[in-house]
This record gives structure tokens, sequence and C-alpha cells, in this order.
């Protein structure tokens, strides 16, 4: 299993730089998780967009769907000239339901709901979805393959439950979206850096990869903050980052 990052900044990509995504493999099976703004340019460095199997959207913010409707051109064409033969399999919140709604784009797309405390097979993999705490529905994934175990917690706040996700994930993806120093007097939605380090020890992750950082964030100062609360591995994203991990 082998999980790469193609985008990780947010709420807008930095100069060169993209918001979140994040190419899930296993053999010849790619699923891409999230779809922010410049995550398809990155996606080319590894395989046509057309090649994917699979997409799952954590939720219907714009820096985690933005480059989805762009993707839809690609998929149409791709099936135009026989490049693909079968409509591209989606996951995604149903609400907001004016943005779920535009994720189908005529026979190019398979739609599909995501719901709290569902689980769905995907190629290889088992995928099991919670909900977090966010201005919108979101939801958290915890992956397996039957041997190894990924947690992407996708935008979550501090009232997100994390224990009843997963205990002893190989891969805990995190967001890290403030830093103590500037974290909000009513802190909603989202997590410093301490804070995922805090879940990920609360969870007893063997690795920690920190995300959704804002362009101007030092990831220095990021990773700073959160090994103080978490004595596992702890990486900070930047593109290209990448992991296999046992089958």
């Amino acid at each position: 299993m082998k999980w790469t990052v193609l985008g990780y900044q947010s709420p807008y990509p930095g100069e060169n730089g993209a918001t979140p995504g994040y190419l899930l493999e296993e053999d010849s099976y790619r699923v891409l998780i999230d779809c922010g703004s410049g995550v398809l340019a990155q996606l080319a460095n590894y395989i046509e967009p057309y090649q994917l199997d699979a997409v799952i959207l954590s939720h219907l913010h714009h820096d985690h769907i933005a480059d989805f409707f762009v993707l839809q051109y690609a998929i149409m064409l791709a099936m135009k000239n026989g490049w693909r033969k079968k409509a591209l399999p989606v996951w995604a919140p149903s609400s907001p339901a004016k943005w779920y709604k535009q994720l189908s784009y005529k026979t190019w797309i398979d739609l599909n709901p995501i719901q709290s405390d569902s689980s769905q097979k995907i190629g290889p993999f088992d995928f099991h979805f919670y909900q977090t705490d966010h201005g919108i529905p979101c939801y958290a994934m915890q992956i397996s393959n039957g041997k190894t175990k990924i947690l992407y917690g996708a935008d979550a706040g501090p009232q997100t439950d994390w224990k009843r996700m997963s205990i002893e994930p190989d891969l805990f993806i995190c967001e890290a979206t403030f830093l103590e120093a500037n974290r909000p007097e009513h802190l909603s939605g989202h997590l410093t850096a301490g804070l995922a380090a805090e879940a990920a020890a609360q969870i007893e992750a063997k690795h920690l990869l920190l995300t959704h950082l804002f362009p101007s964030m030092d990831p220095m100062q990021v990773k700073k903050e959160a090994i103080q609360r978490f004595e596992g591995i702890c990486d900070v994203a930047e593109l290209g980052w990448s992991i296999t991990m046992a089958k």
C-alpha cells in the first residue's frame, strides 16, 4: 500500500503548490483521495488522470474539490477517445446538495454518497468512514488492505473522536491548519499541530504525517510543535512525499 502527497496546502495553493490531494495505490489499483486546486498537475507526474480507478472526496469545500471539475473533462475525453472504458467511480458526502449534484457529469462519473459509520470495499481496500468535527459533513477514512491501516483525518476540529476510528494505525494523516501561536480564540473545525500530535498519541499512531498547511507556514515550526506531544515518527507533508507499506 503506497501513499503519495499530491497537495497539502490550504485554503489556497502557494507558489507551484496544491491544496489537498493524495494518491493511494496497491499494485495497479489507484485511488485519488481529495482533489484540490493544483492536484491534477501533480498527479500527471505519476499517471494520466484517466488511469484512476476511483476518487474519494472527504468533503465538499473548494480546497478539497476544485480540480475535480477539471478531472470530469479528462474522464469525458478519455472515454470518447477509447482510452478508458468505464465511468469513474466517485464517493463523496451528499451535502451540501448543491455541490454534490455538480459532481455528477453525464455518463462519465458514477457518483455514490458517503454515509457516516459506513464501510465500502473499493478495489483491494476496505474503507470505513467517520464524520469529523467540521463545518459541513466531512469524513475521515480508515483504510486497510488486510495487513496495513491508514487513517486519513481529512478536516477535523478538536471535538473529533479519533479513538472510535482507529487504534495503532500504521500511518495517520492529520491536519495542522494552525500553530498554537496563531490558534483562534474559539477553535472549531480545524486543529493545531500540537493538537494533531495529541490525537496521534491518543490513538498510538506509528507514523504521523501533518498536512493542510497554510502556504507560508514553516514546516520546521510545524514539526517542532508536534514532536513535543508525540514520540512516534513525525513528518510534515510536502509535494511528492511518499511511503510504501507492507501488503
